[in-house]
């Protein structure tokens, strides 16, 4: 990752060296720039902090070299953008990167414990040091975020002087200079001492983290935005930020959407006509589509007409309830019930060429030995291949269940292209039968524990959103928590069983009044990728011992009586039967960060055994 370049001076570099002379601060994978260091994250470089720059300006875009384009067209429909880009590689053979800025700017010296901006130390040239005792300045550790997602440096000096009655009036018209030392009496937030020159009483930073510390300095949120730099304005913010420890995972979680590429754009012939796709739309007979394509590329189609109106075609039929009245969630499940068609579908590898990026089919052997496991339909995807992009990203607040007005931008301007990553690979897709599922989340015992899980998800987003009733609906159901719950458990079995690591693979939940399915695939492009290994657990005699060793071993937990009689755990009471000694998963496992999980109904519980849609297999 690369600084920006600097506006007075830079070791190495001036205002307008080239990119790759600009000096380096770390490196990170691919991936992390998608999901863990993406537009907008705090990131931690020896004992420096930066934040990662935005997309556009002169300053902070993303080498067109660095970062090249990858298509998904349904995807990028969905997010109205034209095409999308993979992160600059961060390597000794990568000439540009990541831009980031330092942030925040307040800083403390541990020798003379001045805290101070980092200009005002008069640190030597691309160093931070103290110039006058030439120790390595310390960043502050905290920082102050809204649900708007501005991000801001903490007040330190209106903190200081809020007993002194001044805490509303502009910070430094005192003269003096401020101190941060800690007592070493304990860890607490009690042990760090703030303390001014002009003689107001010194002050911990113990109540600081109240939802209310700062609304009751007469503090309201001015609205910053660092990553996009100094040269763009603030927003206009009427919100009280709070306080964060600048390495929670409350600062900054990315607002991730992924697509499969499925028949009829999987086989990539159609991103040649990805920038002339909107005026193909336009056009209704097949006699204006040819003409159009001549006219721009002559007589040598890159792809045949029949196949174009096929395109067009599958793309209308998407758009069949009017695109442009639809929320965006409503589009997004779209998305997923085409998905999920496919996948039930198939896609027969014999029938295509080796450039389809999506094989399905059924399994070779009978599907008897999944009679009576409540499983039904099975699925080998030989090969698939999914888009994650970054679209925007939140502070305090649930990625999952932020409507788009808390979402933050990666810009201040409307970008024709957003940073994503593509993974290719494999898996198993499965459905629960319908029949008993239907019967099964009828029972009142399984409604009112899921009823509660969806109250307190509820409870939850509401708290978080400064606006409640701008804040979507629920997604729990009976059946989307025993899918979830469900997966859990089988990608905690395949990682025991067949050799993968948790963290490589990953969940695609298809849970809705039409959908009971789930897709369990590789989510790395590394050597655990597309190997075969997990498309052999897909078949009916190996997948039916899976479940059953699955549900056996979610039926106890060493956390148990405790975990499966627990009233609520996890965030904000988002879990019932749930814990890390069972069915929590890595986070980049998991589609709902390890929320909206229930133990019990898998297994059932000691009181209520039929509250388990496999009880049955714990008697065979």
């Amino acid at each position: 990752m690369t600084p920006p370049p600097a506006r007075r001076r830079r070791s190495g570099a001036g205002g307008s060296a080239p990119a790759h002379n600009l000096p380096r601060r770390g490196a990170i994978r691919r991936a992390q720039a998608i999901t863990t260091y993406g537009v907008g994250s705090l990131i931690a470089v020896d004992h420096e902090s930066f934040i990662v720059s935005g997309l556009d300006g002169a300053d902070e875009h993303w080498s067109s070299d660095e970062a090249p384009r990858i298509h998904e067209r349904r995807l990028a429909r969905i997010l109205k953008v034209d095409y999308f880009r993979l992160p600059p590689a961060s390597d000794e053979f990568s000439r540009d990167g990541i831009r980031v800025r330092r942030f925040p700017l307040m800083h403390s010296c541990p020798d003379c414990t001045e805290l101070r901006r980092h200009r005002d130390f008069n640190s030597p040239p691309g160093k931070s040091l103290c110039g006058t005792c030439e120790a390595d300045l310390v960043p502050s550790r905290f920082v102050i975020a809204c649900e708007a997602g501005h991000l801001d440096e903490f007040p330190y000096w209106h903190w200081v002087h809020r007993a002194a009655g001044r805490a509303t009036t502009t910070a430094g018209q005192c003269g003096g200079t401020l101190r941060l030392r800690t007592s070493g009496r304990s860890s607490s937030l009690r042990s760090i001492l703030v303390s001014c020159s002009c003689g107001v009483p010194e002050v911990s930073m113990e109540g600081s983290f109240r939802k209310s510390a700062l609304k009751d300095l007469g503090l309201r949120c001015r609205g910053t935005r660092p990553w996009l730099g100094t040269s763009v304005p603030a927003e206009s913010c009427s919100r009280t930020p709070r306080t964060l420890q600048r390495g929670s995972s409350a600062v900054w979680q990315p607002v991730l959407k992924s697509a499969l590429s499925i028949p009829p754009w999987s086989d990539g012939r159609a991103d040649k006509l990805a920038e002339y796709w909107d005026r193909l739309r336009e056009l209704d007979s097949r006699a204006e589509v040819e003409g159009c394509l001549k006219f721009v590329f002559g007589d040598d189609l890159p792809v045949p007409v029949d196949e174009v109106m096929a395109l067009l075609a599958a793309e209308r039929e998407e758009d069949a309830t009017g695109d442009e009245v639809r929320s965006f969630d409503h589009r997004y499940r779209a998305l997923r019930n085409k998905e999920y068609e496919r996948l039930c579908t198939g896609n027969d590898e014999r029938e295509h060429s080796h450039h389809e990026q999506f094989i399905c089919e059924s399994p070779l052997t009978s599907p008897a030995a999944l009679d009576g496991t409540g499983i039904t339909g099975p699925m080998l995807v030989k090969k698939l291949r999914e888009v994650r992009a970054l679209k925007a990203f939140t502070r305090l607040a649930d990625p999952n269940s932020a409507t788009e007005a808390y979402e933050a931008a990666l810009s201040d301007k409307r970008l024709r292209w957003l940073p994503a990553m593509e993974v290719r690979g494999e898996g198993v897709f499965l459905r629960l039968a319908t029949d008993r599922l239907a019967t099964w989340e009828k029972l009142p015992a399984v409604m009112n524990r899921a009823r509660r899980i969806r109250s307190a998800h509820q409870r939850l987003m509401e708290e978080w959103a400064s606006d409640p009733s701008q804040v979507q609906p629920s997604p729990v159901t009976p059946r989307m928590v025993l899918l979830h719950t469900l997966a859990h458990v089988l990608i905690n079995e395949w990682s025991l069983d067949a050799g993968y690591p948790a963290a490589a693979l990953r969940e695609r939940l298809y849970a809705d009044e039409d959908m009971a399915g789930l897709l369990v695939y590789t989510a790395t492009s590394d050597s655990a990728g597309s190997l075969g290994g997990l498309v052999a657990q897909g078949e009916p005699g190996k997948l039916a011992d899976a479940i059953r060793s699955a549900i056996r071993r979610a039926s106890w937990c060493s956390a148990d009586p405790l975990c499966v009689e627990a009233e609520a755990s996890g965030s904000g009471g988002t879990n019932l039967a749930a814990c890390h000694a069972c069915v929590m998963l890595p986070e980049t496992s998991c589609e709902h960060n390890n929320i909206l999980l229930d133990r019990a109904l898998l297994v059932g519980t000691p009181e209520n055994p039929d509250v388990g849609f496999f009880a049955d297999l714990l008697h065979h």
